[in-house]
C-alpha cells in the first residue's frame, strides 16, 4: 500500500513502529520532546476542530494499519474504569452476580469509580479479550484518538504514547504534519524536533 496516497504529509513514513519494547523505549528518550510539542499544539493558531480533523485522518489511517491483538498492550497496562451499565453487560455475559464479581475482578478508586483489580486484563487471554462483545466503554473508546478537543486531552495521549502503538504513531505522524505544513504561520516559534 502507498500510504502517502492521498497522505501527502505520510510520505516517507512507510513503517509504522509497533514493537512495544522500541516504543517505551523511544518514549523515555523523547519524553522532554514530547512535552514540549504537547506546548506547542496548546498555543498552535489552528482552529480546534481542524486539528481535531487531522488527528482522525491520522488515526484512522494508523489504526487500520495496526492489529491491536499482535500487542493488547492497554489490556495489559491500562486499567479502564468501569459504569454500572459495563459491570451489568459484563455481569450478564459471564453469568456472575455484580457482588460476585465486584469482589473478585474490580476495585474502587478514590474517586469511587471502579477499575479492575489487577493487570493484565483479567478477560484477556492470548492478546484477545474473551469479553470483546461487551468490554467497557472504556475499552471500547481507547485510545481515544477518535474524540473531540484533541487539545484539551494531551496529557492522556502522552501518557499512552509509551502504551499504545496507535498513539505513538498518531503522535509522531502529527509532529511531521505540523513540520510539513507550509502555511504554519508560528513556524519560527515551532520547537525543532529533530534529534
Amino acid at each position: 500500500m502507498d500510504v502517502s496516497q492521498g497522505h501527502p504529509y505520510l510520505i516517507g513514513f512507510e513503517i509504522m513502529e509497533t514493537n512495544i519494547n522500541k516504543i517505551e523505549r523511544a518514549s523515555k528518550l523523547k519524553k522532554d520532546e514530547n512535552w514540549e510539542f504537547r506546548a506547542f499544539l496548546k498555543g498552535y493558531d489552528i482552529p480546534l476542530e481542524e486539528l481535531d480533523s487531522i488527528v482522525h485522518e491520522l488515526f484512522d489511517y494508523v489504526s487500520s494499519e495496526i492489529d491491536c491483538t499482535k500487542c493488547a498492550n492497554c489490556c495489559k497496562k491500562v486499567s479502564p474504569l468501569l459504569d454500572g451499565n459495563d459491570i451489568k453487560e459484563l455481569t450478564d455475559n459471564i453469568g456472575m452476580s455484580i457482588a460476585e464479581f465486584k469482589k473478585q475482578f474490580l476495585k474502587k478508586t478514590a474517586e469511587g469509580n471502579f477499575t479492575f483489580s489487577r493487570l493484565p486484563c483479567p478477560f484477556l487471554e492470548n492478546n484477545i479479550c474473551t469479553q470483546y462483545k461487551c468490554r467497557p466503554k472504556d475499552c471500547r473508546s481507547y485510545p481515544h484518538l477518535h474524540k473531540k478537543d484533541f487539545v484539551f486531552r494531551l496529557i492522556g495521549v502522552i501518557d499512552n504514547y509509551s502504551i499504545c502503538p496507535i498513539v505513538f504513531n498518531v503522535y509522531e505522524l502529527l509532529k511531521e504534519r505540523i513540520r510539513e505544513d507550509s502555511m504554519l504561520n508560528d513556524f519560527d516559534d515551532f520547537i525543532d524536533f529533530e534529534d
